[in-house]
C-alpha cells in the first residue's frame, strides 16, 4: 500500500458499538419473548408460527447472501468493493446466532407443516394428496432428516462465514499479499457448496409449506429477494457510517453508482426468476403446482399479488433507472430501505396463504396478527443486528491493510 493509501485510511478501531447493541439485544429480546408468549398462551399459534417464520427467513436470508457476495467477488477478484467488504464480513458473521433463533421453529413446526408428526393440519390433505405427500413424508420430510439437513447447512455457512472474516481480519494486522491470495483460492470452491444448502433451505422452509407443491428455481426466487435486500443495508450502511473509525466518509459516489447498478441489476432478476416460475407452472398447469399459483393471483389475494408485482418490480425499476438518483447517496438509501420492506412484503406473499388460503390477508380479523409480526420481525432483526455490532466492536471498519484497498479509494467508473 502506498504511503497515501496509507495516511488516508482511518486506523483507529471503532468502538462505538455499544451504544446501538444494547438497545438492539434488548429489543430482540423483548420481541422474541412477546411471539413465543402469544404462542405458548393463546390459541393464535398459527399466526405466531408463521410470523416467525417470515422474520428468520428474512433475515437469514440476509446473512447467508453476505456470505456469497464476499466469496462471489473474491472470485471475480473485484477491488472496487474492497471499502465495503469489512460490512458484508460483519453481516455474514451473523449466521451462528440463528442456530439459536431457529430453535422456536422446532416448537412452531406442527403448526407450519402439514406433514411434521402430529400437526392438526394434516387434517386438510385427504385422499389422493395425502397418498402422494405419504411418499415424500417417508424419505425426505422427515424431522431426523431435516434435523441433519440443517446441520449440513449451518456447518456451512458457520465456516464460510468465519474463514472469510478470519482471513480479513488477520490482514488488518500482517498485511500482505498473501492472505488476498488465500481468500481467492478458498471462495470459489465454498460457492457450489453455499447456492445448495441455500436453495435447500428455502425449500425446508419456505416451499414446504404447501408440501405437494414443487418448483426447482424457487431457491433461486428466494436467493435474489436475499441478496438484493443485502446490497440494501450495503448501501444503507456505507450513507450512514460517519464518524470516528468509521469508513462512511470514504466512500465515493462511484461506490454507490456502482451499488445502486446492482439493486437495479438484481431488481430485474428478482422479476425474471418470478415470472420464469409462474410461467413454467402455467403452461405445465400440472395438478399438484398450479393450485399455489391459483391461490394467489386470483381470489381474495389478487390484490397482493398485483400490489406485489408493481412494488417489488415496476416502481424500484424505473426508479433505478436515474443515473442521478444512483450518485444521491440518501436517495439511493431512501430506495433501499423501500425495497428491505417490500422483500418482507414478498415473503408475507409467500407465507401467509399457506395460514388463512382463500380467507385472503385476514391481518385486521385479528390484532394478533399485525402484533406477531411486528413482534418477531424486530425480534429476530434485534438479536442479528446486535450480534453484528458486537462482532465489529474494536475491529477496524475497513480491510486497512488489503494490498488493493487504495485502488478501491480511488475507484472511478470505467
Amino acid at each position: 500500500m502506498s504511503p497515501a493509501a496509507e495516511a488516508s485510511v482511518p486506523l483507529e478501531r471503532y468502538t462505538g458499538t455499544p451504544k446501538y447493541m444494547v438497545p438492539a439485544f434488548g429489543v430482540g429480546v423483548l420481541g422474541i419473548l412477546a411471539t413465543l408468549a402469544i404462542f405458548f398462551a393463546t390459541d393464535a399459534k398459527g399466526i405466531a408460527a408463521h410470523s416467525y417464520l417470515l422474520a428468520f427467513t428474512y433475515w437469514v436470508g440476509i446473512s447467508v447472501a453476505f456470505i456469497i457476495m464476499i466469496a462471489i467477488f473474491h472470485t471475480a477478484k473485484a477491488k472496487w468493493l474492497i471499502l465495503l467488504r469489512r460490512t458484508m464480513e460483519t453481516g455474514a458473521s451473523t449466521i451462528p446466532v440463528f442456530v439459536a433463533l431457529i430453535i422456536p421453529l422446532v416448537f412452531m413446526a406442527g403448526y407450519l407443516y402439514p406433514w411434521w408428526p402430529g400437526s392438526p393440519l394434516a387434517a386438510s390433505i385427504t385422499g389422493l394428496e395425502a397418498e402422494h405427500l405419504s411418499h415424500k413424508i417417508h424419505w425426505y420430510l422427515r424431522p431426523d432428516f431435516m434435523g441433519i439437513r440443517h446441520v449440513i447447512y449451518f456447518a456451512v455457512w458457520i465456516f464460510a462465514a468465519w474463514k472469510l472474516r478470519k482471513l480479513s481480519v488477520q490482514q488488518d494486522t500482517e498485511g500482505g499479499l498473501d492472505f488476498t491470495r488465500r481468500l481467492r483460492r478458498f471462495s470459489p470452491g465454498m460457492l457450489p457448496p453455499l447456492a445448495l444448502t441455500i436453495t435447500f433451505a428455502s425449500f425446508d422452509w419456505l416451499m414446504s409449506l404447501t408440501p405437494l407443491w414443487q418448483s426447482t428455481i424457487f431457491g433461486v426466487y428466494y436467493f435474489a429477494g436475499s441478496f438484493l435486500s443485502a446490497f440494501c443495508i450495503l448501501t444503507i450502511v456505507a450513507t450512514y457510517a460517519r464518524g470516528q473509525g468509521l469508513f462512511g466518509n470514504l466512500v465515493t459516489t462511484a461506490h454507490f453508482h456502482n451499488l445502486g447498478k446492482l439493486m437495479l441489476a438484481f431488481t430485474a432478476f428478482w422479476a425474471y426468476i418470478a415470472f420464469s416460475q409462474f410461467m413454467l407452472v402455467w403452461i405445465a398447469n400440472i395438478p399438484e403446482e398450479a393450485p399455489w399459483y391459483g391461490l394467489r393471483i386470483f381470489g381474495a389475494w389478487k390484490p397482493s399479488s398485483i400490489a406485489l408485482f408493481f412494488l417489488h418490480f415496476v416502481l424500484p425499476f424505473f426508479t433505478l433507472l436515474s443515473r442521478n438518483l444512483k450518485l444521491q447517496p440518501r436517495k439511493l438509501s431512501l430506495v433501499a430501505f423501500y425495497l428491505l420492506a417490500v422483500h418482507a412484503f414478498d415473503l408475507y406473499w409467500l407465507i401467509w396463504p399457506a395460514l388463512t388460503g382463500s380467507a385472503g390477508p385476514q391481518l385486521l380479523a385479528n390484532p394478533l396478527s399485525i402484533i406477531t409480526l411486528v413482534t418477531s420481525f424486530v425480534g429476530v432483526g434485534g438479536i442479528a443486528v446486535g450480534f453484528a455490532l458486537k462482532n465489529a466492536s474494536n475491529s477496524y471498519t475497513m480491510p486497512v491493510k488489503d494490498p488493493y484497498i487504495a485502488e478501491s479509494l480511488r475507484y472511478v467508473q470505467p
